[in-house]
């Protein structure tokens, strides 16, 4: 039972990671859009947090073992 509770956990952990995710990256493209626009500063941003939510996924979805407290 406490490994499956981990596992809802885990996974609803990611869906917040991952909706936080797609509200601000807009949100940043925004700014962007409406700065000046010479140097594409989002794509650093977008970029690293993209990595940080496919190393996420992985560790709930793909490498699914529990992890002890």
């Amino acid at each position: 039972m406490e490994k499956h509770i981990l596992t809802v956990d885990h996974k609803k952990g990611f869906n917040i990671h991952l909706l936080v995710f797609l509200l601000t990256v807009p949100a940043i493209w925004l700014i962007w859009s409406l700065t000046n626009q010479t140097y594409i500063w989002p794509l650093w941003q977008t970029g690293a947090w993209a990595i940080g939510i496919i190393f996420h996924y992985l560790g709930v979805f793909v490498f699914k073992k529990a992890k002890r407290h």
